[in-house]
């Protein structure tokens, strides 16, 4: 899984671009950029746990390019230039990208596991925190400089427990499956690393998958 470790960051500021663009397109939709949440795109992609027990299972991955207003895309875009910068050429872009989508994923299934299935939930923050979860393994095992990413960690902390509407099962949710998942990397065996770190990814997958599964039999039942 990526043999390009140490070159220049490439994935992080393509999601960067991503992440503004759909953005834009919210704001022009709904013809306001402060209320950009009533538009069509995000109507039809934001994470509704309803939604999602319904059929809508593209909404756990879509919702985290999603942002309600010019700040929350601002820190989140703010927070994945810093942890991207460092992670991005010390685990290499295709492990990384995986990283964050997974993480992204990891978040999302965490909400519609134990959220209000009628609460609407948006943000790339579920990806967030699993850079900083796979930053605080990297900076034990990789031996990163980790005071840039510290400072990005702790106001992100700080948010979470001070601003409303900040979905606390997504960012934990994220982090667990980042900080797993990043372990998985970095303390996979030398031999075959390639395999088994693909396999680690793959069988995370497969067993958020296997939750949402489980979660959506619940609310049938």
């Amino acid at each position: 899984m990526g043999a390009e470790i140490g070159g220049r960051p490439l994935v992080t500021p393509i999601l960067i671009v991503l992440n503004v663009l759909v953005f834009v397109l919210t704001a022009v939709q709904a013809s306001s950029v402060a209320n950009n949440q009533n538009s069509e795109v995000f109507t039809d992609f934001k994470l509704v746990p309803a939604a999602v027990y319904l059929g809508d299972w593209w909404r756990l991955l879509t919702s985290g390019f999603l942002h309600i207003g010019p700040a929350h895309l601002a820190l989140n875009m703010l927070a994945l230039y810093v942890l991207g910068r460092d992670l991005e050429p010390a685990f290499g872009r295709v492990r990384f990208l995986a990283l964050y989508l997974v993480s992204l994923f990891g978040g999302g299934v965490a909400i519609y596991l134990f959220g209000n299935v009628l609460t609407p939930v948006a943000g790339a923050s579920g990806a967030v925190y699993g850079l900083m979860g796979a930053m605080l393994v990297a900076v034990l095992r990789l031996k990163l400089n980790p005071s840039s990413a510290l400072a990005v960690i702790g106001l992100n902390v700080v948010i979470s427990f001070t601003l409303p509407g900040i979905s606390l099962l997504g960012h934990l949710g994220g982090l667990v499956v980042g900080a797993a998942v990043a372990a998985g990397m970095v303390y996979a065996p030398q031999e075959r690393r390639d395999v088994w770190q693909a396999a680690m990814v793959v069988a995370t997958v497969v067993v958020l998958i296997g939750l949402v599964v489980v979660r959506t039999a619940q609310l049938g039942g």
